[in-house]
């Protein structure tokens, strides 16, 4: 666990220190939005990440979606990383969802720091 603490004036280690970017915000939703996208085996709905110039994204979720319970109620920020296995060793995070790809090019997990979901993100480098 992370035990240092920082100053109001320090930005957040995983971008100061660790050298992720920020991606985007995660906000659960039971409302249909506009122009969803559905990702069959996640079992969820995703959309306003394209129009968003914050990185603002909703997610809605099927009752049966096997993500963990704090993944779909919660909202969480996601940081892309260069090497997802490396990172998900730093600190000995709580992994709540294993490695997947929700999409091609793309590897996804979601960590739990202090109670709330966080969403490391690495993209293929033949994707770039």
């Amino acid at each position: 666990m992370i035990k240092e603490e920082r100053s109001d004036d320090e930005l957040p280690w995983a971008t100061h220190k660790w050298g992720w970017k920020f991606h985007h915000v995660g906000i659960p939703t039971s409302e249909i939005k506009p122009n969803e996208k559905y990702l069959p085996h996640l079992k969820f709905y995703t959309s306003g990440f394209e129009q968003s110039p914050f990185g603002i994204e909703w997610i809605r979720f099927e009752d049966d979606c096997p993500l963990h319970e704090r993944v779909k109620t919660v909202p969480h920020v996601a940081f892309q990383v260069d090497d997802l296995d490396k990172e998900l060793k730093r600190n000995n995070f709580k992994i709540l969802t294993q490695p997947n790809a929700p999409s091609g090019g793309v590897r996804v997990a979601m960590i739990e720091h202090n109670g709330a979901p966080v969403e490391l993100i690495e993209f293929s480098k033949c994707a770039e």
